[in-house]
């Protein structure tokens, strides 16, 4: 019988926001194998013990990333990582984005701000701020040029924390087309949802956000499955990935770009989509096998 660790965080008191992990472990208990979930910085768990240890939610992930990272190469060493610890090491830091980029796919445009850089912001158009290592939103706002003295307030506690950050213009199109997430799993589109913009004008960078506002099943059109396939062809050790999402939003020709890859800790939307649970539970009780 396979043994699957699905890779989960701590959330203290309060109840998990993964609404998919009891999904997932009841559906794979029932194909035979014995799965449970598992936090990641559990120091008394034995990686060693299951075939596989899927990375389902992490989310504390984010600004713990070294600490993660850490622990990614360590558990890969002792059974198989999905995404394995090279893909997870590149896609915790969005600088990424550039890399793609280089490689010709269409992302949106992305400056980076390191500690001790000076802070220069747009003047001229409104825009985002969030940091390289994040997730759910947090730590991210947009800005119109008047706000420049509460945008840089927003970078110094950033840097202060020793973080980068990304400024990004604030595309317009997802106030009209949403943002769609398509979700690869083994290889292949699995589904995809659309859901509205998460960042409302006048937000502060530090308040709880809703990260997926009005969560709606979507059917990808043929540009945004090829601007897909392509940012993930782009990926170093891309052959090895058993799992991602692709975030798109229209840019200004009214073309999808990349905003995000998720091959880390994705949010599967099963909730939403309950037929890809058993497509789900097939390329995981194959990857198990293969170690």
């Amino acid at each position: 019988m396979p043994r699957v660790a699905l890779v989960t965080y701590d959330p203290g008191p309060e109840p998990s926001k993964d609404r998919d992990l009891p999904v997932l472990v009841r559906a794979l208990e029932e194909a035979g194998a014995g799965a449970e979930a598992v936090c990641w910085d559990d120091a008394d768990v034995d990686w060693a013990s299951y075939d596989l240890a899927l990375i389902r939610s992490t989310w504390d992930y984010s600004w713990r990333a070294a600490e993660f990272t850490a622990w990614a190469e360590r558990c890969a060493k002792a059974t198989r990582l999905a995404n394995p610890a090279a893909v997870v090491r590149w896609n915790t830091d969005k600088r990424y984005l550039g890399e793609l980029a280089a490689a010709g796919i269409p992302v949106v445009p992305t400056r980076y701000l390191g500690p001790g850089e000076p802070a220069d912001l747009p003047d001229d158009h409104e825009y985002v701020v969030k940091p390289t290592s994040g997730a759910g939103a947090r730590y991210a706002a947009r800005y119109t040029p008047d706000q420049h003295d509460t945008a840089v307030r927003h970078l110094a506690r950033m840097h202060e924390e020793g973080l980068t950050a990304m400024v990004q213009p604030y595309v317009r199109g997802i106030d009209t087309g949403g943002e769609r997430a398509l979700q690869f799993f083994g290889g292949s589109l699995l589904h995809a949802s659309r859901k509205r913009a998460v960042l409302a004008s006048g937000t502060a960078f530090d308040a709880d956000k809703v990260a997926h506002p009005g969560l709606e099943p979507w059917t990808p059109t043929a540009a945004e499955l090829d601007v897909a396939e392509r940012a993930l062809a782009a990926v170093p050790d891309a052959p090895e990935l058993l799992y991602a999402r692709v975030d798109l939003v229209d840019g200004d020709d009214g073309r999808p770009r990349v905003m995000e890859l998720e091959l880390v800790e994705p949010n599967l939307f099963l909730f939403l989509h309950p037929e890809s649970v058993p497509r789900v539970v097939e390329v995981i009780l194959a990857a198990a096998a293969a170690r």
